[in-house]
């Protein structure tokens, strides 16, 4: 079961995190898996990984903010089956202590980045049997969250676009649906949290840990299990909606 053998798959921000582990996890079930990074240097290390196990990988070094790169990469690529839009950055602020510029850059990443490799990927996609888009939003896309501004609006964004994507290509038999995780442990809360709470770690991971009911963060490679198996034809009769991932934060915590 969940065999994506054969396939092309394109996956942003694939060098770290849940990219990392949903790159790992395509490569094993037997796609062809493309990442597209800003770190071209942690895409090598997961292509290296992915190669290690005998799987097909290949980095390619892109800001996904910018078209013509991402246009470029795909023009490179030649044909796609399944598009993971998982690449994102992350901001601590409200409305009233969020910079335009600030502002401006988690919209450019978050949001023209996943508006960008839609534009680039869908007329390859057209051309799959079985197409498939699936995006990172969040548990911010649906409840608020403290201080977290920008990055709910881009999430709210990348729900919305979900399904418009998905109502649009119908008769194109492209199936388009996205992930909200709540809290998963990746390297990037690590780095997180002692840049922002030095000498508080231990105490601000417990804390953030038991915001979800079940009492812990998430793991990447769970959400990589749940992506497999939206991407895998399995999942065909699946579009247009979107999968919490939260440890029951958004229907439990009360």
């Amino acid at each position: 079961m969940f065999s994506l053998e054969g396939k092309i798959a394109i996956v942003t921000g694939g060098g770290s995190g849940i990219g990392k582990a949903i790159s790992i996890l395509f490569a094993r079930q037997g796609a062809d898996v493309h990442i597209i990074e800003l770190n071209a240097d942690a895409a090598e290390e997961t292509v290296i990984e992915i190669q290690k196990n005998n799987g097909k990988a290949y980095a390619h070094g892109c800001d996904v903010s910018n078209q013509n790169q991402v246009l470029d990469i795909f023009y490179q690529i030649g044909a796609a089956d399944i598009l993971v839009n998982n690449a994102g950055i992350a901001h601590i602020g409200k409305a009233d202590t969020t910079s335009e510029e600030d502002f401006d850059k988690v919209f450019a990443v978050n949001v023209k980045g996943a508006y960008n490799t839609l534009f680039a990927a869908i007329p390859f996609l057209k051309k799959s049997e079985s197409p498939v888009i699936l995006n990172m939003a969040s548990i911010a896309a649906v409840v608020g969250i403290a201080d977290r501004f920008a990055y709910s609006m881009s999430k709210g964004a990348i729900y919305a676009m979900t399904m418009s994507v998905a109502r649009d290509y119908l008769e194109d038999g492209i199936r388009c649906n996205s992930i909200s995780p709540a809290r998963v442990h990746t390297p990037f809360v690590d780095g997180f949290i002692a840049k922002n709470y030095a000498g508080q770690e231990e105490e601000v991971f417990a804390r953030l840990s038991q915001s979800q009911p079940i009492g812990r963060m998430g793991k990447p490679e769970e959400v990589a299990a749940l992506a497999l198996y939206l991407c895998a034809e399995e999942s065909g009769f699946i579009t247009g909606n979107d999968y919490p991932i939260d440890g029951g934060f958004i229907k439990l915590n009360n």
